[in-house]
């Protein structure tokens, strides 16, 4: 008997050996990433959260080695709680990791994700500062052997753990996702090694929360997972030399995840054996089975997303079960989709460049287009090239020439490693292998008659396999489709153009004739300058005239570098007849064009009084040139129902039935030698903004009437 007890100290004191040694081996090499990352960091918020993250994790790793060393219950207590508290920082470091590494689009993630990452941040660290002592309960007769059971705050902290490790694998996996061709290839063992580390953590915190207790045996296995996930971690980087790239994932959190199928499946499981266990009478290995569990699933998940998985199966569906290779419906189905609402020519580009990376199965794709313009191809979309490669790699002009006078004879996919032709070197040249057993490169003219648009280069497929006849005439089919949704989407861009230009050159019409306006209303006062000059009211009338309509001019002068494709409004409550008096003001007396006015008290209009200005000087100036100075105008203001009705109505030439229903309120339309057109435009522009509404009446020969309806604001309650 005394020999068997001294062969079990000596087994469980090797077993202790072993743990410290695994928990101060993973923080040393988790503390020598740590470091390593810092010395590569250069301000990114991805790489300096990878630190920090690193640096808690060899935190823990030695607290853990002191915990391993532990001989009584109160210093394993005491050593739990401080490995606790250094875990406090791993949700909100590694949340924050995964919504930024390699992403383009981080920005937006972090701004939509500010909430739950001030919770990741805030709510694990207040438990771990102010309710700490309370992580653990005193132990009780009967407890399994090696369990600490949780306190309140302790299984709280130990539920966030659980669900920021989700979080962090669904952010992993979107990244993992969005990412294709070589792009993917770069980035997918630091992605892997960091899954590691919270796929592990969450089995066991999984386990704490389901037995409510810590099992201090258990957390050798984060520290087993921190020395994989730093040498796959390692391999990455050896593998590509760099960090991360930029890969734009989508905004939809559930939509497809594996990361919460997976989860939840495992969770149910573990939650649905735990419960059979416990009615059999025990927990005996209950740990083991369920990590058995977890790593088929794993192992699914890997498999499910493996490139050369999925390329495999659909090459033993298609060659076992004779089905074609591909679902032309679901492609076509998928390309229509994803390129139609691509207005933009780069959005478009790159869109197509991601969708025949994923259709064939290739980790190099590159879309050139040619600008005929510079007679030079552009690089507009990769998934292997940079824009500094592409500067280098780019056809020169007879290259280029080279290219286009071939593909114009011969717009069909060719495998280009077969042609030793010049124009075919070059296009290699353009598309560099990236792997050695990458397979054969291909090249797709995008053509439109005799017209090349562009071309893409296809490479470096998973697994090395070769192009078949089907892959052929699938890419000659997307090639053509390609080229007229890029003649579509240049086409919109034109006449977003035109219609950009169109609109400018309406809104400066406006400010040209309310220029013209002012002119002409200074035209009056100089023919009157004359006549009256030795009056001194007139005089005083003129100059507050000449002042007025240069502080116009002033206005519309200042207003001129903010133009707008949208009339802006700014109402405040007026009374009509008070904005009328002001504008008449400006006009003086002239006995040969008279103007009477018929003003009655009406209700209180909400009104820009400026915008609407125009509305009644444009309404002046037309009646009297229609009149030819020599006629009458006459102004009205009355109540009809809910809206208040300026009338203005002369006797001046009118217009034709034909001109009021074709043209009067469209711009550049005018029957005067001088005009712009653009009076009426604008008038009617400025009362619908009000939401009012213009009408007119008007005979040849004998006058024209207007109306203004405007309405009138609800009183107030």
């Amino acid at each position: 008997m005394r020999e068997l007890d001294t062969a079990f100290t000596g087994t469980a004191t090797e077993v202790m050996n072993l743990d410290i040694v695994l928990a101060f081996g993973s923080a040393a090499l988790g503390g020598a990433m740590a470091v390593g990352g810092m010395v590569r960091a250069r301000n990114l918020a991805d790489r300096w959260t990878f630190v920090g993250g690193m640096a808690v994790l060899a935190t823990e790793r030695v607290i853990s080695g002191l915990l391993a060393g532990a001989t009584t219950e109160a210093e394993i207590i005491h050593w739990e709680i401080w490995r606790l508290t250094a875990a406090s920082l791993i949700p909100g470091l590694w949340l924050l990791f995964s919504l930024s590494y390699a992403r383009g689009n981080a920005r937006e993630f972090l701004l939509r994700w500010r909430l739950p990452l001030a919770g990741a941040f805030l709510l694990p660290v207040g438990l771990a500062v102010l309710f700490r002592e309370r992580f653990f309960l005193p132990s009780q007769p009967g407890e399994p052997a090696g369990l600490f059971r949780l306190g309140l705050a302790g299984y709280a902290l130990e539920l966030m753990m659980l669900v920021s490790a989700v979080l962090v694998l669904m952010n992993l996996e979107r990244t993992f996702r969005a990412s294709i061709g070589v792009a993917r290839w770069r980035i997918k063992f630091i992605l892997l090694g960091v899954g590691v580390l919270f796929i592990v953590r969450l089995y066991t915190v999984s386990q704490a929360v389901l037995f409510r207790g810590e099992y201090p045996s258990l957390d050798n296995l984060n520290s087993v997972a921190l020395i994989a996930g730093c040498l796959l971690i390692l391999r990455s980087l050896f593998r590509s030399r760099r960090f991360g790239l930029d890969v734009y994932p989508s905004h939809s959190v559930l939509q497809g995840s594996v990361t919460i199928l997976l989860v939840g499946i495992y969770l149910l499981a573990v939650g649905v054996f735990s419960k059979v266990v416990g009615y059999l009478g025990g927990t005996s290995d209950m740990a083991h089975k369920t990590l058995v569990v977890l790593l088929l699933l794993v192992f699914l998940s890997i498999l499910l997303q493996s490139d050369q998985v999925q390329l495999h199966l659909r090459r033993m569906v298609s060659r076992h079960f004779q089905r074609p290779l591909y679902d032309y419906r679901t492609i076509w189905r998928k390309f229509t989709e994803e390129t139609s609402s691509r207005v933009e020519q780069p959005d478009f580009c790159r869109a197509v460049v991601k969708l025949l990376a994923e259709i064939f199965q290739t980790m190099s794709v590159t879309l050139w287009v040619f600008d005929e313009r510079h007679e030079e191809f552009i690089l507009a979309g990769s998934t292997s090239l940079a824009e500094s490669q592409a500067r280098e790699l780019k056809p020169v002009a007879t290259e280029a020439a080279a290219i286009i006078h071939h593909l114009r004879e011969h717009p069909e996919p060719v495998d280009i490693e077969e042609v030793k032709d010049d124009w075919a070197a070059t296009l290699r040249r353009c598309h560099p292998d990236q792997f050695r057993k990458g397979g054969t490169r291909v090249c797709v003219p995008v053509t439109a008659g005799d017209e090349v648009l562009a071309v893409i280069l296809l490479g470096d497929r998973v697994g090395g396999v070769a192009f078949t006849l089907q892959d052929f005439d699938l890419l000659k089919s997307l090639g053509d489709q390609v080229a007229s949704s890029l003649l579509n989407v240049r086409l919109s861009q034109r006449l977003l153009q035109a219609r950009e230009h169109e609109a400018f050159q309406a809104m400066a019409a406006f400010f040209v004739h309310d220029l013209k306006n002012a002119a002409s209303t200074l035209n009056l006062l100089l023919q009157n300058l004359p006549v009256h000059f030795d009056d001194p009211a007139f005089r005083e009338d003129a100059l507050r005239g000449v002042g007025k309509s240069v502080t116009h001019i002033n206005h519309l002068i200042s207003r001129l570098s903010q133009l707008r494709h949208e009339l802006k409004i700014q109402p405040t409550e007026s009374d009509l007849n008070s904005v009328l008096a002001g504008v008449l003001g400006g006009f003086e007396p002239d006995t040969a064009f008279e103007i009477e006015r018929r003003l009655v008290p009406v209700s209180k209009l909400s009104l820009d009084r400026d915008q609407f200005a125009k509305v009644v000087t444009n309404l002046v100036l037309n009646a009297r040139e229609s009149t030819a100075g020599e006629g009458r105008l006459t102004i009205a203001t009355g109540q009809m129902g809910p809206w208040i009705v300026l009338t203005m109505t002369d006797n001046g030439c009118g217009m034709s039935a034909e001109f009021l229903k074709n043209s009067l309120f469209r711009p550049f339309q005018t029957t005067k030698k001088n005009g712009l057109g653009i009076g009426m435009f604008q008038s009617k522009m400025i009362v619908e903004a009000h939401r009012g509404r213009i009408t007119v009446e008007s005979t040849p020969g004998q006058g024209t009437t207007f109306r203004v309806f405007l309405p009138i604001p609800p009183p107030h309650r």
